[in-house]
């Protein structure tokens, strides 16, 4: 099996935390043979864990290498698009770190040399792969919760964060740093095109000027909505998924196990119709006729297995064995026009 030799350009946070993880997470199937950071100590760790690691003097000399076959840009939010585009007009593979772009006319920019690079761009939507998103949509196609019509999303803590994510000048803030993964999760549920969009951004507890708190509303022309809701400001967090359905619910408290209720309808009689009647004295009020219910604990296990730190694997299947990848680049230029639409605060 060849091994796909990768380089990592910024190995902060996201590329030696992340990155690779996720690689290592692949046996056989990658090497890391370079990277370039503007701090060379961290080059010297890379080197220290990767012997066969090289450390570039600049981001042009690693693009020069033709030993080089995949770069994931993993730097700041503010200089994706700018290095994105270097990758591909390298001729290289690129892993794009969301955000894709900080703007839609950024956005416009990459897809442009993209698109004149087909199959070059890997976006790394990866809570695509998230197992409880995976299961919540299994769950979901199964039927037993009837129409769905709302979708709570939420990642909520209590974070007085003081690093660059919590600067404008830098890009950061939730709404580039955790939007983009449940935007997109919004727009693979909701499957339709979007009717109205309604959000609220605050600073509430990080110690920089960008928001740490947004919540955003989201309605697609089917009628279903989701409501996102990420928080550096909440202490007790929400359910990180809640389904509501026309038979029943879904509640996913920390994405370790999901919390399903849903009316047997085999075994529920039908209701009777609404009347303008005056309803007896005693009794429930406005009753009718009782809910058969069935209630679940599903551990979560998706039947892809796949997980989030899965996204290398994925990507892997794509260059060594043809297989489709998920995520369509238009899928995640999408996000970040909805990432505009809820920043300017309406459709």
């Amino acid at each position: 099996m060849k091994k796909i030799k990768v380089a990592i350009w910024g190995v902060g946070r996201a590329g030696w935390g992340m990155h690779t993880h996720e690689i290592d997470r692949c046996p056989g199937c990658y090497e890391i043979a370079g990277c370039y950071d503007i701090l060379p100590e961290r080059m010297a760790q890379m080197q220290k864990k990767y012997p066969a690691c090289k450390a570039y003097s600049s981001p042009e000399e690693m693009l020069a290498d033709p030993e080089i076959e995949l770069v994931a840009v993993a730097v700041r939010s503010r200089d994706h698009v700018k290095f994105d585009i270097q990758v591909l007009e390298a001729g290289k593979y690129l892993i794009a770190e969301k955000p894709i772009a900080v703007s839609y006319a950024e956005a416009m920019k990459l897809k442009e040399v993209s698109d004149r690079h087909p199959g070059k761009m890997f976006c790394r939507q990866n809570r695509r792969f998230e197992a409880c998103f995976q299961q919540v949509q299994e769950i979901i196609r199964e039927g037993i919760l009837g129409d769905i019509y709302e979708i709570k999303l939420c990642r909520h803590n209590y974070q007085r964060r003081a690093d660059w994510q919590a600067l404008k000048s830098c890009a950061g803030g939730q709404l580039n740093n955790w939007g983009p993964h449940l935007i997109d999760h919004a727009l693979q549920f909701i499957h339709a095109p979007l009717e109205s969009v309604w959000s609220d951004l605050r600073l509430v507890a990080a110690m920089g000027d960008a928001e740490d708190h947004f919540k955003a509303v989201l309605r697609g022309t089917n009628k279903i909505v989701v409501d996102i809701e990420v928080s550096g400001g909440v202490a007790i967090p929400s359910p990180v998924y809640a389904v509501y359905g026309t038979r029943g619910t879904l509640i996913s408290q920390d994405e370790k196990e999901i919390q399903v209720k849903y009316a047997d309808m085999e075994k529920t009689e039908p209701a009777e119709p609404a009347s303008d009647a005056t309803p007896p004295n005693e009794g429930v009020f406005g009753a009718n006729k009782p809910i058969v219910w069935i209630e679940e604990t599903r551990p979560v296990a998706p039947e892809s297995g796949l997980a989030v730190d899965d996204f290398y694997k994925v990507v892997y299947r794509t260059l060594a064995e043809g297989a489709p990848y998920p995520v369509k680049p238009e899928e995640a230029f999408e996000v970040v026009r909805v990432t505009e639409m809820i920043r300017n605060g309406h459709i």
